[in-house]
């Protein structure tokens, strides 16, 4: 009787990470009957301190490092990620090998006043923490007023409820796989957002020594998501934008056509730059690097750099 193999996956311990490990952790039992897998829940930097913006606690890849640690330490086999939280640099021993198929990517602005963005009076107070969502929500309404938004999926909620947003702006994806839809008067998809890269798919990180591992979690893999996220995290990568910086970048397959997409500019909506790249699906290797040469000839580079330096500072709330 074969021996029944036991996988450990490293999760982050939120709703939205355990419902996305506890996801994975079906599929692999399913398809590898014989494997055991088993969660070791990890509660992240990123999710205890909720009093600063994430950009100045090191940025997104606090939700990753953790798990990482855990894998090189040898407590985990596996990592289940958001894949937009995945930093573009994977450190040594570890590799992201699988992406999962991407879902809808949309960003959706919640409310229990107003039913869309448009109806949202002059000066409205709308929450979100990215500066990627806060360029593009500007760039359209600039008299909005933007704040701050951190915690988890149902604290954000609980705080839109108690009336201390007008709107606030989410992830649909994580919504709807919480089923918290539901519960909230007025949702409108902004269809004219350019989602961060990866958003929507999980990315699989693993112990790149362990073969089997690798077998296991290629089962996973969605070619045409892990093409367009891989253009993504390459454009990210050749710009040099970290996961907080206000850049938005999104691929697309059509046919046999790709199509890459990028966006950046100040988080209070101005400088804005957009451009986008389109090739053969069997040719698209450089894409994402080859769109990032393009913004960096026309001045990407010092738009960045003038944004950071604008995200945080103290005599700028008011105007955000």
């Amino acid at each position: 009787m074969k021996q029944v193999e036991k996988l450990i996956i490293a999760t982050r311990a939120s709703n939205l990470a355990l419902w996305q490990a506890y996801h994975i952790k079906e599929r692999i039992e399913t398809s590898f009957p014989e494997v055991t897998v088993e969660l070791n829940e990890i509660t992240s930097k990123g999710d205890k301190i909720l009093d600063k913006p994430l950009a100045l606690i090191g940025g997104k890849g606090h939700f990753t490092k953790e798990l990482e640690d855990e894998m090189i330490e040898g407590n985990a086999h596996l990592a289940v990620h958001s894949l937009k939280d995945v930093p573009t640099y994977i450190p040594e021993g570890l590799e992201l090998c699988a992406i999962t198929t991407r879902q809808d990517q949309s960003d959706v602005l919640l409310s229990h006043t107003y039913k869309s963005l448009d109806e949202l009076p002059l000066g409205a107070t709308v929450g979100t923490t990215s500066l990627r969502r806060r360029m593009q929500l500007l760039e359209k309404r600039p008299d909005l007023k933007v704040k701050e938004l951190r915690g988890n999926v149902n604290t954000r909620l609980r705080k839109l409820k108690e009336g201390q947003y007008d709107a606030i702006i989410l992830a649909y994806i994580g919504l709807y796989r919480l089923n918290l839809l539901k519960d909230i008067p007025f949702v409108e998809k902004l269809d004219f957002f350019i989602p961060p890269m990866g958003q929507a798919a999980l990315g699989i990180e693993i112990v790149s020594s362990n073969d089997r591992i690798r077998e296991i979690a290629m089962s996973l893999n969605d070619e045409n998501s892990f093409i367009c996220t891989k253009l993504e995290r390459d454009f990210v990568s050749k710009i040099g934008a970290g996961c907080s910086a206000p850049v938005a970048v999104n691929a697309i397959i059509t046919g046999n056509d790709i199509t890459v997409k990028a966006m950046l500019g100040y988080p209070d909506g101005t400088h804005i730059m957009h451009k986008e790249l389109t090739s053969l699906l069997s040719e698209c290797d450089l894409l994402g690097e080859q769109l990032a040469e393009a913004m960096i000839a026309d001045g990407a580079l010092d738009i960045l750099s003038k944004a950071e330096e604008i995200a945080f500072k103290d005599e700028m709330p008011e105007r955000l």
